[in-house]
């Protein structure tokens, strides 16, 4: 099953347009807070955090992945990493265009974290809010996908088990007038469209169908880039935010792709 992922897009990525459409010499600088489908790759987790920072910045753009094996909306906070992300927004605005990915989900849903939908919905709108009053920009991101799939009627297709995080993350966005990108929209999409065999080469370990190996983190660490583009055009136009072109071909045709 092909889907075009350009579709995707056009409904994903469905934050408030930026208004500059002139060159910016001023470089962004992304902060990426989140769960462990954000954070480096280790034994207890790995998102799309790294490969993100690593392949799709250019012209003296940067980032730091601050994702959080475990974290919740709660325990980011109270942790004390989202004041160290809230610091470094103070530290970078003079230099860069702060930004601030904010991406949870994968542990909010859990019964023992005990936190009602919202709750979480409430603590995104915070977090927004927060990155706004320091000063920088804050982009809310739908949980990625896990790569579970339901093979019933015949045609293997990923089990949407985040959908009430995906609506409560939108509607934060909604509520706060702040952008976000539909990475579990998108990361969905694509995965049915290329099929278990080929998603499970993305797993961190063969039975682990969350976290991403360092391929996977390329692949939607592209896809996070993409989406961002489609909503602060500047950044691709000004060669800050980039995916190479045979991933952003694959990403648009819902063809596989490995690094």
């Amino acid at each position: 099953m092909k889907l075009s992922f350009l579709s995707v897009f056009l409904t994903s990525a469905l934050a408030l347009p930026s208004p500059r459409s002139t060159r910016n010499d001023i470089p962004p600088f992304f902060l990426l807070a989140g769960d462990s489908t954000t954070a480096v790759q280790s034994s207890g987790g790995g998102g799309w955090g790294d490969g993100f920072i690593n392949t799709t910045l250019h012209q003296g753009a940067k980032g730091i992945n601050y994702g959080h094996n475990g974290a919740t909306t709660v325990s980011f906070r109270s942790g004390g990493d989202w004041a160290t992300v809230l610091s470094k927004v103070e530290e970078y605005k003079s230099d860069y265009r702060a930004f601030v990915t904010i991406q949870f989900g994968h542990n909010d849903q859990k019964a023992s974290a005990n936190i009602s939908i919202a709750e979480y919905t409430s603590n995104l709108e915070q977090f927004a809010e927060d990155v706004k009053n320091a000063g920088g920009t804050s982009i809310l991101v739908t949980p990625l996908s896990r790569r579970n799939y339901d093979n019933s009627t015949g045609t293997p297709l990923v089990i949407e088990n985040l959908a009430d995080q995906r609506a409560a993350t939108i509607e934060a966005a909604k509520n706060t007038d702040t952008s976000y990108i539909d990475l579990n929209k998108a990361s969905t999409d694509y995965l049915n469209s290329i099929g278990p065999a080929d998603a499970y080469t993305y797993n961190l370990a063969s039975d682990d169908y969350t976290h991403l190996n360092d391929e996977g983190s390329i692949v939607f660490g592209g896809m996070v880039a993409s989406l961002i583009d489609q909503d602060f055009a500047e950044l691709k136009s000004d060669g800050y935010v980039t995916v190479k072109a045979k991933l952003l071909t694959a990403l648009e045709k819902g063809e596989y792709y490995w690094p």
